[in-house]
């Protein structure tokens, strides 16, 4: 007699969300929080109306098997991508530094007017990117495998 397959036995599939309202916002911030990424990886396409970085992602959606199994948790390089940006500002960062590490915390949005509104990233360290968009459209996509976290330890923020 066979036995059914568990859920744990099956192969996890890369992340690849998107957010059109606040609340699917909420839930792709949440996995993308404590991202990390240089400041290299950060690009705004204006013709495109597109803004992207690429971030080694913690992989909070694995972390209860990862300690289940006493093992290190893991990392996945991601790719958020937001659409339809107007305009793009920045505080509190050193653009001109091109070895400069920066962590995400939070992705939110503000509507203003029939659908527009801002896209905030939170970053460690007091920065954030501002994005005016005419619409919300933001994607998390997983883009490589998974792998141990170089630091072999859970991201914390003091309260």
């Amino acid at each position: 007699m066979s036995q059914d397959a568990t859920f744990e036995e099956g192969r996890e599939a890369p992340l690849y969300l998107a957010a059109l309202d606040p609340d699917d916002l909420q839930i792709l911030s949440a996995l993308a929080q404590d991202a990390v990424f240089p400041i290299t990886e950060m690009r705004w396409q204006p013709r495109a109306r597109r803004f992207a970085l690429l971030a080694n992602r913690f992989r909070w959606e694995d972390l209860t098997a990862a300690e289940r199994r006493q093992r290190t948790p893991e990392r996945v390089q991601s790719l958020l991508v937001i659409d339809n940006v107007l305009k793009v500002a920045s505080q509190g960062i050193d653009r001109s530094d091109s070895d400069l590490i920066l962590s995400l915390l939070a992705v939110s949005f503000t509507p203003g007017e029939d659908g527009t509104g801002e896209v905030l990233l939170t970053l460690a360290g007091d920065g954030a990117v501002r994005l005016e968009v005419e619409a919300l459209e933001v994607t998390l996509k997983d883009v490589t495998r998974p792998y141990a976290a170089p630091s072999r330890k859970v991201p914390k923020h003091p309260e």
